[in-house]
């Protein structure tokens, strides 16, 4: 599609409502007003005006010349009522505009990449505002879409560059032992801060964790009161409960907001030496989603205690639950070093603190306190790309040649992650995440 299309979308949701936004950008988009409205109102102020002639609708008209606009361009709105008809009709006579088009999904949003109005960090924030179904979703969104990845991520870049230069001017100066080394030393004197730096944030999942929903599993022996936890934390009837032993046989997951946070919770077979060969495969099921998760929350039955998770759960991250403490709590010197929360789902006790360590594991905390973690794997795979060539340039005993030629390769991959470098290949992918009208 060209970029001197003009397009045009409507921007609210689809399906009746009280208004409705109708956006159009492009060079185009003055010609467009003055055949629909007449003359062309102030520059960012409403203007009631009949819509159409003959008269489409009544409503309201902005306009924001190029270059003060979302998209860098000329751009307007228009404000009618809501309905399907009107929506339709008011599109098709801004299409009759010779120059105009339909615009695909998030071809605002890549205009106003295009035109240095947002950086791709901002952009992927802007997607996973408009996604956002938690409050700590919408504040992590909020942060990045205004800019905090890319404040890190450029001032990261502006370090490189600096070592950089000081290893090209070190080239430049190569057959002066001296001078070759003193720069050597003070690009090294840069970058290892700046290595550490980043290994920390890769090292940090919580954005991600926070982005896409922190997967949990409960896990435990049979009638330990799993199913009723889920219940009690879904506050419906997703699983059925019965005192029969083995009453679950396959993996249930629910999909919540707790603490402001999104956890996906999967319930799962009681895990034991399996009596029969439906249950046998109920319990490996429940082994490989607890594998696969980000946390298991092993539930411990207080008439009964099982404290140890099996074998294959024990590197994982683990939060003990002691459930049905309504019926009395085992000695503390038998859960002393596992340090369980205590509670029951019969009564809610403790759900509120299991609640609220689920929220801080999920990201929560890290939320909208200024903390800045990465929250997309395109991300992580520049970083690690540029970490690695980092580790090389302070671990070999490369010649300075080469080492020049890491710190360039460190420094692209940098320059991907805000788009400063082409990233021709990732940009459908990004844009393609959004609704049309963004």
């Amino acid at each position: 599609m060209s970029v001197d299309d003009t397009i045009v979308a409507p921007a609210s949701g689809a399906g009746p409502s009280a208004v409705a936004v109708i956006r159009i950008s492009g060079p185009r988009t003055r010609a467009v007003l003055e055949v629909l409205v007449g003359r062309v109102p102030r520059p960012r102020q409403a203007s009631l005006r009949d819509i159409g002639s003959p008269a489409l609708d009544r409503g309201l008209v902005l306009w924001f010349p190029a270059p003060k606009s979302f998209t860098g361009e000329d751009m307007a709105e228009l404000q009618v009522h809501g309905s399907r008809a009107v929506v339709q009709a008011v599109v098709e006579a801004v299409l009759a505009v010779e120059g105009t088009r339909l615009a695909e999904p998030g071809a605002f949003a890549r205009r106003a990449f295009e035109n240095g109005k947002l950086d791709l960090t901002e952009v992927e924030g802007l997607a996973d505002l408009i996604n956002a179904e938690t409050e700590a979703q919408r504040r992590q969104a909020l942060a990045q879409s205004e800019g905090s990845l890319r404040r890190l991520y450029e001032g990261w870049r502006a370090e490189l560059l600096q070592a950089q230069a000081l290893m090209e001017a070190g080239l430049d100066f190569a057959d002066e032992a001296d001078v070759a080394l003193d720069v050597g030393v003070k690009a090294s004197a840069i970058v290892a801060p700046l290595l550490q730096s980043i290994e920390a944030h890769l090292a940090d999942r919580s954005g991600e964790r926070l982005r896409d929903g922190l997967r949990v599993v409960i896990a435990g022996p049979p009638n330990a009161g799993k199913s009723s936890l889920l219940n009690a934390l879904a506050k419906r009837d997703a699983a059925i409960v019965s005192e029969e032993a083995g009453t679950t046989r396959d993996v249930i997951e629910v999909h919540l907001d707790l603490g402001g946070c999104p956890v996906i919770l999967a319930d799962t077979a009681g895990i034991r030496a399996g009596r029969g060969e439906v249950e046998q495969e109920g319990i490996r099921r429940a082994l490989a989603r607890a594998e696969d998760a980000d946390l298991v929350l092993w539930v411990i039955d207080a008439t009964d205690p099982v404290w140890a998770p099996p074998a294959p759960l024990a590197a994982k991250d683990v939060v003990f639950a002691l459930n049905k403490s309504d019926w009395g709590v085992p000695p503390a010197h038998n859960h002393a070093a596992i340090n369980p929360l205590i509670l029951s789902a019969k009564t809610g006790a403790g759900l509120e603190a299991l609640i609220d360590r689920l929220a801080d594991l999920a990201g929560a905390e890290s939320a909208g306190s200024g903390h800045i973690s990465l929250t997309r794997t395109r991300h992580r795979t520049e970083l690690v790309s540029s970490r690695d060539a980092l580790q090389r340039f302070v671990s070999h005993d490369l010649s300075p040649e080469l080492k020049a030629e890491e710190l360039r390769i460190a420094a692209r991959h940098l320059g991907r992650l805000t788009g400063l470098i082409d990233v021709e290949e990732v940009l459908g992918a990004i844009f393609a995440e959004f609704c049309i009208g963004k």
